[in-house]
């Protein structure tokens, strides 16, 4: 069976949910895509006409193999797949995948980068680029919060909690445009497939007529028992704000906590707004 060809319904071949027996011997079959049009449909979304750029980010900490002498190295990496590309790599898949180098000779780090760049790439569908950091190479990391406002301040009534609610949002009619960065540690959804809790920091940068921030609060606080991947849970916002608020430019961008060694860290923009660098929130 071929594990990199996507299937419709993700639990069907998923490892999401099973027992699990971890293999440490290179294994790329155990990478499990799923089609992003699958959740875009369900938006109204078209491949051929994507309303927005970007990119998904995961920082990987649980990165192992072995040198030609069978010495254990360890590093951290990052991988950046475009939005256009065909699939989304789930996370359990990806995490195993990654432990199947334990035991796994290479000659150096870059015959390392080059395996999973080339095996990553064949199941999103599209190339995408690798940074690899070994350990001993003393790789540094910066925590911090966006610069903009924070939302959850707010002293609001919260009573959605079960399916976005895009009612929610709104702007002040006839309001000079203004451009702003809004934030909230409050976006909490759950994976589609299990059940588990998904918590993330979200920021939304946009110009336009000013968005209403109370129920902008409230629209986030309405995913949090709604399942849905991290990177469908980003286009459906970016989705939301643009048919409801319209803005002149839009980017949504969340930071997800780590789970399993793995954070995933989805970014949409309309155009006009470059990607963050790889600041992480205070919980990743």
């Amino acid at each position: 069976m071929n594990t990199l060809t996507p299937s419709a319904d993700p639990s069907l071949l998923s490892p999401l949910g099973k027992a699990t027996e971890y293999r440490s011997d290179y294994a790329p079959e155990l990478l499990y895509p799923i089609p992003r049009q699958l959740k875009r449909d369900e938006i109204g979304i078209t491949a051929a006409t994507l309303p927005f750029i970007g990119e998904d980010l995961w920082n990987a900490y649980e990165i192992s193999w072995l040198n030609p002498k069978g010495k254990p190295v360890v590093a951290v990496g990052q991988f950046r797949i475009p939005a256009d590309s065909s699939n989304l790599i789930e996370s359990k898949s990806f995490k195993l995948y990654l432990n199947s180098f334990n035991q796994t000779r290479f000659s150096d780090p870059a015959e390392v980068v080059d395996t999973l760049t080339r095996d990553l790439s064949l199941a999103a569908g599209k190339p995408i680029t690798v940074r690899l950091e070994p350990l001993s190479t003393c790789p540094g990391a910066v925590v911090g919060t966006p610069e903009g406002i924070l939302l959850d301040e707010l002293d609001i009534v919260c009573d959605r909690y079960h399916q976005p609610a895009p009612d929610c949002l709104n702007t002040q009619a006839n309001a000079e445009i203004v451009e702003e960065t809004l934030y909230s540690h409050l976006l909490k959804s759950n994976c589609l497939v299990t059940g588990q809790p998904d918590w993330a920091m979200l920021v939304i940068r946009y110009r336009g007529q000013p968005i209403d921030h109370a129920g902008l609060l409230r629209y986030i606080v309405s995913f949090r028992n709604h399942n849905e991947f991290h990177e469908q849970c980003v286009e459906r916002i970016f989705t939301d704000l643009q048919r409801q608020c319209a803005p002149v430019a839009l980017a949504v961008h969340a930071r997800y906590t780590r789970r399993g060694g793995l954070d995933i860290n989805p970014f949409r923009s309309s155009g006009e707004y470059a990607a963050p660098d790889n600041t992480r929130e205070i919980r990743q």
